[in-house]
């Protein structure tokens, strides 16, 4: 057990630059985790021995609470996940092997914490009994890998895909015959005039109008003139749902189809060097970069100024992306590409890998679905991205959060190897 603990007095805070600052959290994430896996083994040796012959308590769980000042729930909770890790011993004195030991060796390392080591012992539970040992240590360890660099919701995600394979026929459902399940909508009027509406929709429908709706209830930005948007998600979508009804009686489109047609007016040389500021529709201003994240998914109507600024030409509206292709994006990526991002294509932009204004092609290989917040981050940061072999965008992040460098992908919306 580790008691290299160090007594150095920390240089002051502000001394640091950016990329240490960076260290000194990642050094005490993996302290932290390192503790808390030798803890687990603490504890394990208390249960083993007995609680009640050393303390003289009735479980190893209320004497753990008792030392941690916490509740008994919190305190079973760190005592299940270390018999989990750790191996035990019976009555006669023999060892019990660990349930999880590769994901306590990775916790031991510093390389996981417990966030990711109770989804996996959790999915280990849930393993059907016939699974032999050789495939449950097989999925441990692709678990274990997957969490050394994943989120804890993508190895949810694969868990259940694994599990899925293990057993493919699943739980008997409880009806045999279960009735045909079909859309409901209820509305009944109020004596004040106003509309209780419930009910259910089938995947189709319900998909339809998310995406019709999701893009009409974003809250309202905050602007010099008005207070911020206060109003709850579901007071957005009710107004969002009006807005889309009245649409509907007067034309016969709805929104959510085709990008934003938009009039961008920038030096060529500002957009190429990311330095200067660009005029959206002769009123809004951008900056370069921002104009950059434009010009990668939508219709863009190219102004071309003079050198006192006076327009000698205005481009044809040009469709970077096409629907065809924005379909394929999705179906390729699912999603907001970027590591451990659950947004869903409809809040994606398309992301050109080598940029349009430096060249980059509008195919497939060099584009890449990013939501608002990581298509910024991607424009702003030492975060790269480029397109495998196999098709797939991977990420390469900064020194800073990875001194290796190493690999990453979106596994929320990719399908784990097998």
């Amino acid at each position: 057990m580790s008691r290299n603990l160090s007594t150095q007095k920390p240089p002051p805070l502000w001394r640091l630059s950016g990329r240490e600052l960076a260290d000194e959290v990642r050094a005490r994430l993996e302290a932290l985790w390192r503790l808390d896996a030798e803890l687990g083994q603490l504890l394990v040796e208390v249960d083993s021995r007995g609680v009640s012959e050393l303390y003289g308590y009735g479980s190893t769980a209320a004497w753990f609470a008792h030392m941690g000042r916490m509740s008994r729930g919190e305190a079973k909770k760190h005592l299940d996940r270390a018999r989990g890790l750790n191996p035990g011993r019976s009555i006669d004195g023999t060892e019990t092997p660990a349930a999880a030991p590769a994901t306590g060796a990775a916790a031991l390392a510093g390389e996981i914490g417990p966030h990711h080591i109770g989804r996996i012992l959790l999915f280990l539970k849930k393993i059907p009994a016939d699974v032999s040992e050789e495939d449950r240590a097989s999925a441990e360890k692709i678990l274990v890998e997957l969490a050394r660099q994943a989120t804890p919701q993508e190895v949810d995600k694969a868990a259940a895909e694994i599990l899925a394979r293990m057993d493919q026929d699943g739980k008997e459902p409880k009806d045999p015959d279960p009735a045909e399940r079909k859309p409901e909508l209820r509305m009944r009027q109020r004596k004040d005039g106003w509309f209780d509406i419930d009910g259910q929709l089938d995947p189709i429908t319900g998909t339809r109008l998310s995406t019709i709706l999701d893009p009409l209830s974003t809250p309202r930005p905050a602007g010099e003139d008005e207070w911020p948007d206060l109003r709850t998600t579901s007071q957005r979508y009710g107004e969002a749902f009006g807005e889309a009804i009245a649409m509907l009686a007067n034309v016969p489109d709805v929104p959510g189809g085709d990008r934003a047609h938009l009039v961008v007016t920038v030096a060529l040389n500002d957009l190429k060097t990311k330095l200067g500021t660009a005029c959206l529709d002769m009123v809004s201003e951008l900056t370069a970069t921002e104009t950059r994240m434009l010009a990668c998914d939508c219709q863009i109507i190219p102004a071309v100024l003079g050198s006192k600024g006076e327009p000698l030409d205005l481009g044809r509206a040009k469709r970077l992306v096409t629907p065809a292709l924005r379909k394929a994006l999705i179906i390729r990526d699912g999603g907001c590409a970027f590591p451990g991002c659950h947004r869903k294509p409809r809040h994606c932009d398309a992301h050109h890998v080598i940029e349009w204004a430096h060249g980059g092609h509008t195919i497939l290989r060099n584009l890449v679905l990013l939501c608002t917040a990581h298509h910024r981050l991607l424009h702003s940061s030492p975060w790269t991205v480029h397109i495998t072999e196999d098709g797939i965008p991977t990420f390469i992040p900064p020194d800073y959060v990875d001194p290796l460098r190493s690999p990453r992908r979106n596994y929320l919306h990719q399908r784990i190897a097998a």
